[in-house]
């Protein structure tokens, strides 16, 4: 998996806050990304942030204006210190829901010669499954960590890591990831 890379999307303070308790959540997220970098794998930090003011959101897009209307805290972006980035990590800024939307992402990855995405973050049902999709059109290898991701609809999150990602990437749990890296 040496062409690969682990997004971790969207695990920032304001979002993570809006599931109360993610412990275990983030606990698991925390063996992927201590397994990526055991095995030499990069990992990326995709996060959702603004300019104060929030200009870069049209009244036309609906999820956006809400999230203006409500919330300054994504204006800072910051992601959770429970899963804080290390040096040699790389932070991506996008602007809309998928990881690739207003972000230097792929760039970033044609770059770094990487070819298989390994998918994790909030929500399974945003940024997860923009990304999937984008990713797949854009011919990634992909695979997506299934108790990496959360969603707020328990029944969403089922039906896409269950019916819907496994056409088009490889779905396994994080414990089923980290034993594939240990094992080469």
């Amino acid at each position: 998996m040496m062409d690969a890379a682990l997004l971790v999307m969207d695990v920032q303070d304001a979002i993570v806050a809006r599931f109360g308790p993610a412990e275990e959540y983030l606990g698991r997220l925390r063996s992927a990304i201590a397994a990526a970098r055991g095995a030499h794998i990069p990992v990326i930090y995709v996060r959702v942030a603004f300019r104060p003011g929030f200009p870069e959101v049209s009244p036309r897009n609906r999820s956006f204006a809400a999230i203006k209307e409500r919330s300054s805290a994504l204006a800072s972006g910051s992601i959770h210190p429970a899963v804080a980035p290390e040096v040699g990590d790389v932070v991506v800024t996008k602007l809309r829901v998928s990881a690739f939307s207003g972000s230097d992402l792929e760039v970033l990855l044609r770059a770094q010669g990487i070819r298989t995405l390994v998918l994790s973050g909030i929500a399974t049902s945003g940024v997860v499954l923009s990304t999937l999709r984008e990713a797949a059109d854009r011919d990634y290898g992909l695979v997506v960590l299934s108790d990496g991701c959360l969603d707020a609809d328990a029944e969403v999150h089922r039906v896409l890591t269950e019916k819907i990602f496994p056409r088009q990437a490889d779905v396994m749990s994080v414990e089923e990831w980290v034993r594939q890296l240990q094992e080469g």
